[in-house]
């Protein structure tokens, strides 16, 4: 199957067969054999895979360009951050060829772009294996191997969300606790204990308080770079009022086979410049979307929101009790008596300070008549199927026996009364 992402970024499986445009040109005049490059190419990767495995960085770095000292060093800190993940598998992939003249013009005829996978699974954090993207630029050298010349080139058209993790950055500090992982700048050990504290507060709650348990894993990444991951700190409104954010972890890449991805759970990315304002609550509320993230992603944003900010207001270990029964006063008060319908997914964000205490209310009424079982149920069933105004009419009905206009009446009552 191929697909196009990223700005034509194509992600099938590359093979012998199966390259065609420009490479097949050069294959066809005797240049190239490409049999001989995809196993080279996938020697080199399947060992630097091994060499994280086993702790060699001498093999991981064997295949790196050694007249690149950059490169090198920038792959010398890779493997060191990688190291500190413990990985229970690791494997890269070689995806479809990336041809660009101007590249081959800078490195020369054998130059080899391509799009790679990389699967892996953190031991004790990730329930399945999942994959993130990167791209490599290889050319042959006169001996026949292959060898890495550059990791960078194809950065700018790799889809945002599934690349630049928390390895790819500077220096790193990765420190654990049970179902905790905590990822920091090499030199913020303090910061490191102080997140892991909170997060494992976090764990705890959600752990508690989501209908039917989570057993999962929170991994917070707190780090100087303003963009990791699908958190983009550089965009104004991000900067300014997120304090952290749940971002997408992927079972298969944007363009496999899906044009979204197959998205398998979340790690949370806090805002550089908001650190020292993240708490057990917020991490709870990220949290909560972690744990709902399998579900699908068709959920109305009111109820993805309200679920995340129920469960960060209840009672919770080390954090003093909220007074909810004034909370909820107020919300009817200030933003319910005003609005016209549960806040809506295309200006959730934009009236993010109506939007959120509705989207609270919402649920908590929720949870209050149907309980978290049925709250829990809906959610998935929203989340998997919701695509349409129809279906979530239709799943609400079924559910509740009233659609989200209807839910949204019964606030309005619920108030009055």
């Amino acid at each position: 199957m191929a697909a196009a992402v990223g700005g034509g970024l194509a992600l099938h499986r590359s093979s012998a067969d199966d390259l065609g445009g420009p490479s097949a040109s050069v294959e066809a005049s005797g240049a190239t054999d490409l049999a001989a490059r995809a196993a080279g190419v996938d020697e080199v990767l399947a060992g630097r895979a091994d060499a994280v495995r086993l702790d060699k960085v001498d093999r991981f770095l064997a295949d790196v360009d050694p007249g690149n000292k950059k490169l090198v060093a920038r792959q010398r800190t890779l493997f060191e951050n990688l190291r500190q993940f413990g990985f229970a598998s690791l494997r890269y992939e070689r995806l479809q060829e990336q041809y660009d003249q101007s590249l081959t013009d800078r490195y020369g005829p054998s130059t080899y772009v391509v799009a790679v996978a990389m699967t892996y699974q953190i031991r004790g954090i990730d329930p399945t294996p999942v994959r993130t993207m990167l791209g490599y630029t290889f050319t042959q050298r006169s001996d026949g191997r292959w060898m890495l010349v550059s990791d960078s080139d194809l950065d700018r058209r790799l889809p945002r969300g599934s690349h630049q993790e928390a390895w790819d950055t500077g220096e790193v500090l990765v420190k654990r606790a049970p179902r905790v992982l905590v990822v920091v700048e090499r030199d913020q050990a303090q910061l490191a204990g102080t997140l892991m504290v909170k997060a494992s507060s976090a764990v705890r709650a959600v752990s508690k308080s989501w209908p039917g348990g989570w057993t999962g894993s929170g991994v917070v990444i707190a780090l100087d770079d303003k963009m990791v991951r699908g958190a983009d700190y550089t965009l104004p409104k991000n900067a300014e009022d997120a304090l952290a954010m749940a971002t997408w972890v992927y079972r298969t890449l944007p363009g496999e086979v899906s044009g979204l991805g197959e998205r398998a759970d979340s790690y949370v990315v806090v805002n550089p410049r908001n650190r020292t304002k993240v708490d057990a609550r917020i991490l709870a509320h990220e949290f909560t979307h972690v744990a709902t993230a399998p579900y699908g992603t068709f959920a109305p944003r009111w109820l993805v929101e309200g679920a995340a900010t129920y469960v960060e207001f209840l009672p919770m270990a080390g954090a003093s009790d909220l007074a909810l029964d004034k909370y909820r006063e107020k919300v009817r008060t200030t933003y319910l008596s005003k609005a016209k319908g549960l806040p809506a997914d295309a200006t959730f964000f934009r009236d993010s300070s109506s939007s959120y205490p509705l989207a609270w209310l919402a649920v908590d009424y929720l949870f209050q008549r149907w309980g978290g079982t049925e709250v829990a149920t809906l959610y998935q069933e929203l989340a998997a199927l919701g695509s349409t105004q129809a279906e979530r009419n239709r799943i609400m009905i079924e559910h509740l026996n009233m659609t989200e206009a209807g839910l949204f009446q019964a606030l309005k009552a619920a108030a009055a009364a």
